[in-house]
């Protein structure tokens, strides 16, 4: 079983190179978006209850796919680092895998805000995620949040094994899989 964490910043491509990564490896993707999205009509993720409600879906798949003969997960999570709740969630996430023997893997993504508003507005992020096509309120939330918090780690902040960082400011998503499979050998 293979848990791979996918992280970075809003529309750094993390669901997209995560699908390209799923067509390489066989994993499952789990984009953060899936549950997001599932639960948004009835509650705003915004909210207590549509953040309560988002967690108990993910918890219920993360602990079937960990104990499943499944080959592992992919999964996406802007992770404010600056937030001590951002990191218990990450740890509690990887130990449900860990304690079922899987192997953890770290990938963190970035690029030029520029380039990350552009594409905030690709066909695939808008097709995959319905609550960003108000283009303008989640261009709003992308800024907002890249003053409010800090979505990248600090060079040595991450002491984990199987931790790879790459700036895909002008890299495709098919060219950040092929980099992720072949540095862990997935």
């Amino acid at each position: 079983m293979k848990f791979v964490i996918l992280f970075g910043p809003q529309a750094v491509g993390k669901m997209t190179v995560g699908q390209e990564l799923a067509k390489e490896t066989g994993l499952k993707l789990f984009h953060n978006h899936m549950t997001i999205d599932l639960v948004s009509p009835f509650f705003s993720y915004g909210t207590k209850e549509g953040r309560r409600i988002v967690e108990l879906f993910r918890e219920e798949l993360f602990e079937s796919v960990a104990k499943s003969d499944l080959p592992g997960m992919i999964f996406t999570f802007v992770w404010a680092f600056d937030m001590e709740e951002d990191w218990a969630y990450v740890r509690h996430v990887t130990t449900i895998f860990e304690s079922r023997g899987a192997e953890i893997y770290y990938v963190e993504l970035e690029a030029d805000i520029e380039e990350r508003l552009v594409r905030n507005t690709t066909e695939n992020r808008l097709t995959h995620k319905p609550t960003k096509r108000d283009i303008a309120w989640s261009e709003g939330e992308l800024k907002q949040t890249a003053t409010m918090y800090r979505l990248n780690s600090r060079d040595g902040e991450l002491d984990v094994d199987n931790y790879l960082r790459i700036d895909n400011t002008h890299l495709d998503a098919t060219t950040v899989a092929a980099r992720i499979k072949q540095h862990f050998q997935l």
